[in-house]
């Protein structure tokens, strides 16, 4: 565990020195937010007093790492297919172990007299999931719409269903099939043809995409911790990825180090 964080920084570091010296400024803040985000997990032992299972902090720095360095830096989202489904998949479902460790305190907790359902913790853990997979995307748009990135991915689409199209104003889906292309007309009559095979979608399957892929993982992480309170944690793999609640007279590992 030591070893793959010693090698995440350095790398991140020499990561960053390139591109300073390349003058890529945007980028030399992308690593610096990865070494802020890479003391995420051990800020999270200390505040919530957890000790996060070695899988589950592995998980956590790689998907960093992958979000981004990888992703963003060296373009992993443009030339590698689905990369980003990857990462949505894997964020719902940490987002959904976070979400089943705050439920999870006030469960265990000896001062806060709740005893929650292992079915009400998994629900509660689903939603904190989603609602961050939905928050995510927000910002996605704000990005996007005042500050003109394309963090929304284009989608390339060959039909088109739009009540916008009907003459007849009357509220019927007029359906377009087999666009070949996408055309730009500008102001002063000017066009360009972008030969894209078909219609460009500015985001929307993207966004409906990383939400469904988020859904998928929430759910995974839900089912582990549903099953992982029924047993109260006899099962080998679900302690893999289950934040164990530290006892007032126990201190976080990353304090003793």
């Amino acid at each position: 565990m030591t070893a793959l964080y010693i090698f995440l920084r350095l790398s991140v570091i020499g990561v960053l020195i390139a591109q300073f010296l390349n003058g890529n400024y945007e980028n030399v803040f992308l690593c610096v937010l990865t070494l802020v985000l890479f003391t995420l997990p051990a800020l999270l032992e200390r505040q919530l007093r957890i000790d996060l299972p070695d899988t589950l902090e592995v998980i956590i720095l790689l998907f960093i790492y992958a979000a981004e360095i990888l992703g963003e830096i060296r373009a992993y989202y443009t030339h590698i297919t689905h990369w980003d489904t990857m990462l949505h998949t894997i964020n719902g479902f940490l987002c959904a172990a976070i979400g089943f460790c705050l439920v999870d305190l006030l469960n265990r907790h000896e001062r806060i007299s709740v005893k929650l359902s292992p079915f009400y913790m998994a629900v509660v853990a689903f939603c904190f999931s989603m609602t961050v997979g939905v928050l995510w995307e927000f910002f996605e748009w704000s990005m996007d719409m005042f500050l003109g990135y394309d963090m929304q991915k284009d989608h390339i689409q060959t039909y088109l269903a739009s009540v916008s199209l009907d003459p007849t104003n009357s509220n019927h889906v007029v359906m377009v099939k087999n666009i070949a292309d996408t055309i730009l007309v500008f102001k002063d009559g000017t066009q360009q043809s972008l030969g894209l095979g078909g219609y460009l979608d500015p985001g929307l399957y993207d966004t409906m995409k990383d939400l469904f892929v988020n859904f998928i993982g929430a759910v995974v992480f839900s089912v582990i911790g549903f099953f992982f309170v029924k047993s109260r944690g006899k099962g080998r793999f679900a302690k893999r990825f289950i934040p164990r609640v530290l006892m007032d007279n126990e201190v976080p590992p990353t304090e003793t180090e």
